[in-house]
Parts: C-alpha cells; structure tokens; sequence
C-alpha cells in the first residue's frame, strides 16, 4: 500500500526569503515578535492569545532551574569530562528530563484527561485513580514534594494564574483540584500539589495535548542547564562532586587489598 508523500507546514525558504509557518521571518517576526511567541505558533499552529502567552512563560519560568537535580549534575560532569561539547553537556541533562523529575506533567495530564472524560463522573474517576495508586504504593504523578509543604508555593501562584485568566474555561484545573481531593482522601492526609501537577493543568487548558507537553520542559530546562555550565566555567564543581562520589561511596568488592584506582587522571 503506497503511502502518502509526507508534507512539512513549519518552515520553508527560496533566494531571498524565509519562513517560519506562513510568516515571513525578516519582515514580520525578528524584532515584531517574542520567542514565546514564534515558539507558541510553530509547535501549535497558531497564533497565541494573551493568556496562553502568560501561562507559557510561567510555566517556562517554573521549569527551567531545579537547582543541582540530576539533569544539572549530569551536565556539569560531562561539561567536565568535554569541555569543548557544550552542547553535549546540555544534551546529557535534558536526558534526565523524564517521568521523575521535570517531566512528569505528561502523566499528570493524563491523568486529568481521563478524570475529564469517565463516564461515571470526575468525583468518582479521581476516588478510583487515587485508590489505584495508594494500593499500588506508587507515587502520584503531579502531586508530592520532598521539600515543600504542606503545600508547593509554585502550584499554588500558577494555579492563581490561572484562576486569573478570563479566557480560561477552568476545567483541566477543576480537573486537577477534584484529583487532589481523591489523594488527599486516599492518603488520610494532604498531599501536595507539586509544579508538574500544576502545570499539566495550565498547559491543558491552552490546548497543548499531554504528548507534546514535556516539550515545554524539556525547551525550558535547556537554558536551565545553559546557565549551569556557564557557571561551571567560572566556578567548576564537577571535579569535585567526582572527588565526594570516590570519598564517601566505599569499595566493598573481594579485590586483592581492597585497592582503589587513582582518580587524578584516566583509569
């Protein structure tokens, strides 16, 4: 079965011209239009409302520093090992980007969609997700954080956010507030609403479907780990988190006299 030819509607180009969609680059976006902006309109298809602007920047804002996370850590170590390959070190930190960290608003939103669209109702789909997981012992995508209780600051302002927004229908949020109550029942107790969560809801209600959704994080955390290897060339730490890794991570194989090889240069 012939298939048919694939097609592209991102970009094109002749002699003197080029073209983002059907926008001229030169003429009608470079310096008439954000990065948001020409970002928003080629991964969706069009143009962005002010408040799918506002919400794409909070959730970039939110997203692109963690701090030393893994994905931070594993760009400054490969930074270290090739410092000629920045791109590579930022590459290596995106891979982090993924169902446990930065990434989980994609399960998060599924999540809500399926609480959206259970026939028996949001109350009773959001009880039965939460008691699936509990029984489980298996961590609720969107919701929990080692460090912020009882509650995540970040939830709750982009939630306000949201609320805020008159061109917002609400029901991805609604969605994720009938969820909480589900967990928070399950559990006996209240359990957070991490970023993530917060976040799959926002995206929701722009209209970004939940496979595109880790995308944003993965833009964001980008210049996130951009950032962090612009300061590992002026004050390096990779060197010596190898160094407390050696230290305090000990041998306890049967090799002869328990020896370690040397770490100040190539084993």
């Amino acid at each position: 079965m012939q298939q048919d030819k694939p097609i592209t509607e991102l970009c094109t180009h002749n002699l003197t011209d080029l073209y983002y969609r059907d926008a001229n680059l030169v003429e009608e976006l470079l310096g008439k239009k954000t990065f948001t902006e020409v970002m928003f309109q080629q991964i969706t298809g069009r143009a962005p409302s002010l408040s799918d602007l506002r919400i794409v920047d909070a959730v970039m804002i939110t997203l692109m520093e963690h701090g030393f996370t893994p994905s931070a850590i594993a760009a400054r170590l490969v930074y270290m090992s090739a410092p000629e390959n920045l791109q590579g070190a930022v590459a290596s930190g995106l891979l982090a980007v993924g169902s446990s960290f930065v990434g989980t608003m994609e399960n998060c939103a599924k999540l809500l969609h399926e609480i959206m669209n259970d026939p028996e109702g949001p109350e009773t789909a959001a009880r039965r997700i939460a008691a699936d997981y509990r029984a489980r012992r298996a961590s609720m995508p969107g919701f929990g954080h080692h460090l912020h209780k009882p509650d995540d600051p970040r939830a709750l302002k982009l939630l306000e956010i949201a609320d805020d927004l008159p061109e917002i229908k609400g029901e991805h949020v609604a969605a994720l507030r009938i969820l909480a109550r589900g967990v928070d029942a399950a559990a006996g107790r209240h359990i957070t609403i991490n970023a993530t969560g917060a976040i799959a809801a926002l995206l929701g209600e722009i209209g970004i479907p939940w496979q595109v959704m880790r995308g944003f994080a993965v833009i964001s955390r980008a210049a996130g780990l951009v950032a962090h290897i612009a300061e590992e060339q002026i004050h390096p730490s990779g060197r010596y988190i190898w160094d407390l890794i050696d230290h305090d991570i000990p041998y306890v194989g049967k090799g002869e006299g328990h020896n370690k090889l040397s770490t100040d240069g190539e084993n």
